[in-house]
């Protein structure tokens, strides 16, 4: 259907008549389509079709509607460990630190996992490739400080060398990690042994341990260190020196020896009684005779 808008002096009033329907009827149809784009669409697209068609029509923008940009700016991500309920393997992972002219003074193999006891066991593994490992060296004193990204969780060794020994004379650790339960409110967990002479060896060998180690921070916070092994104040070439056996491993490894030999003695007292004392009847047998 073709509908002309073109006037001529020789239109009748009747053709006006029939022109002003058929352009009432065009625009009515049209802002009804329209009406219903916008209720079926929702969206700006409907918004610029109809500022395309019809001039007068501008869009105009609701500020108390859209936040300023300022509003915009994402959210910081803060790392936060998570604990489980289960206990899982620790990943092993290796730390120097060295001195002001490069030297290595501190070197430290473990795998670590906090313990938690929030009305029920929590663990976490430390993860090593996630771990920033500071500190300071001096001559007799040295600190190797394990921590996590935003501070999370740290792990922190001072070393003491006295004569020709050193030692772990203080372990600090603590962890903030997400609520532990339901409703539970954000904490963090700290605690600290001192006064103690952990992980002991003579200067020039390392500390070694495959047992684990559990360390008793505090009521709520244990530490348990495994496939331990640490040297301080001298690192020849940043290698680790003979390793001094554990008295875990130690007694790990003595006791079945032990316990094997007792129990070869015990059967081989059981079999001297029992030809004594065979040997013995026969004697008597002989003398009635």
């Amino acid at each position: 259907m073709f509908i002309s808008f073109t006037f001529t002096r020789q239109s009748t009033a009747a053709a006006l008549t029939l022109h002003s329907n058929t352009i009432y009827f065009f625009f009515s149809f049209y802002f009804s389509v329209l009406t219903m784009m916008l209720r079926v669409h929702a969206c700006g697209w409907s918004l610029f079709f109809l500022t395309a068609v019809i001039p007068d029509v501008h869009l105009q923008r609701n500020d108390h509607s859209v936040p300023p940009a300022s509003e915009f700016s994402s959210e910081v991500q803060i790392y936060r460990p998570v604990m489980h309920p289960s206990e899982g393997v620790p990943l092993i992972g290796t730390y120097m630190l060295k001195n002001l002219v490069g030297k290595p003074c501190i070197k430290a193999t473990m795998g670590a996992e906090y313990i938690i006891i929030e009305k029920k066991t929590w663990y976490f593994n430390l993860d090593p490739s996630r771990v920033t490992a500071g500190g300071y060296c001096g001559k007799e004193a040295a600190v190797l400080s394990l921590t996590l990204p935003d501070n999370a969780a740290s792990l922190q060794f001072t070393f003491k060398k006295e004569e020709n020994i050193f030692y772990v004379d203080k372990v600090t650790v603590h962890v903030s990690p997400l609520p532990v339960c339901q409703g539970c409110a954000n904490k963090t967990y700290s605690g600290l042994v001192v006064d103690e002479k952990l992980f002991a060896a003579a200067t020039g060998q390392s500390f070694k341990c495959k047992s684990e180690n559990l360390l008793l921070m505090s009521s709520e916070l244990r530490i348990k260190l495994v496939r331990l092994q640490m040297q301080a104040f001298n690192l020849t070439q940043g290698q680790y020196g003979k390793g001094v056996e554990c008295w875990a491993d130690f007694s790990e490894r003595a006791i079945p020896i032990i316990v094997g030999a007792t129990v070869v003695g015990l059967i081989l007292i059981a079999v001297l009684t029992f030809l004594f004392i065979r040997d013995r009847r026969r004697r008597e047998g002989y003398d009635r005779l």
